[in-house]
């Protein structure tokens, strides 16, 4: 746990909220890592904070499904199987549908090209094997799409479910039969959004996502 940082204390945020929040950021980028366990006294010296609101933020992180609480050995960080990752992509398939429905009805000329822009650079990260810079641009493609949707309480909800799949994506994105086939569904779904079609937009969006359970469903075959 040496990856954390003492965290400002400065933010008008409640104080275990702002535990909250660093440690799901550190599991969700991998600096806690499935099956780490989560010691008290340890987080609030790296934090820098008193062992309660470490407490309440590891309570508030096993409700979300982040860690998990096992009899007489304390917390620790939860991992996924295959059919958890597989259970997420199926309600992620739905709802991004939606989002990709309304993007098509409402997104305007200024965020279809910023879409265009945002895919551009995306395409240049895979050329040149950049990982990072891949998953940066992939989500900020996937966050404008999301946006232009113009629902708020959809949106809140898609981010949840990347949140909890996002450090399983790395695999998935630096595969490069994955590589080309993310461009080619991401060029038929930004032609489905800017020609208004909305149906074609989501069955798009739906077969993005079909396409990486697939992916974890081979995965699992081969181990």
């Amino acid at each position: 746990m040496e990856n954390l940082t003492k965290l400002n204390l400065d933010n008008y945020k409640p104080l275990r909220d702002v535990v909250f929040e660093s440690l799901r950021k550190a599991i969700v980028e991998g600096s806690l890592k499935p099956g780490q366990r989560l010691m008290e006294v340890q987080l609030a010296e790296q934090l820098g904070v008193s062992r309660t609101p470490v407490r309440e933020a590891i309570r508030k992180l096993e409700l979300e499904g982040f860690v998990i609480m096992l009899p007489r050995k304390g917390a620790y960080v939860a991992d996924m199987s295959v059919k958890d990752i597989i259970d997420v992509l199926e309600v992620r398939s739905a709802l991004e549908g939606l989002a990709a429905n309304l993007a098509a009805e409402r997104m305007d000329e200024k965020e279809v090209e910023n879409l265009k822009e945002i895919s551009e650079s995306l395409n240049v990260a895979m050329e040149g094997g950049n990982l990072d810079e891949i998953l940066k641009k992939d989500v900020e493609f996937h966050q404008c799409i999301f946006e232009a949707a113009g629902n708020k309480k959809l949106t809140q909800m898609i981010n949840s479910l990347w949140e909890q799949v996002y450090r399983f994506r790395a695999g998935y994105m630096s595969d490069k039969n994955a590589m080309i086939g993310i461009k080619e569904e991401h060029a038929h779904l930004i032609d489905a959004i800017v020609s208004g079609d909305g149906e074609r937009a989501s069955k798009c969006a739906k077969n993005h996502i079909e396409r990486a359970e697939q992916y974890m469903i081979d995965k699992a075959d081969r181990i």
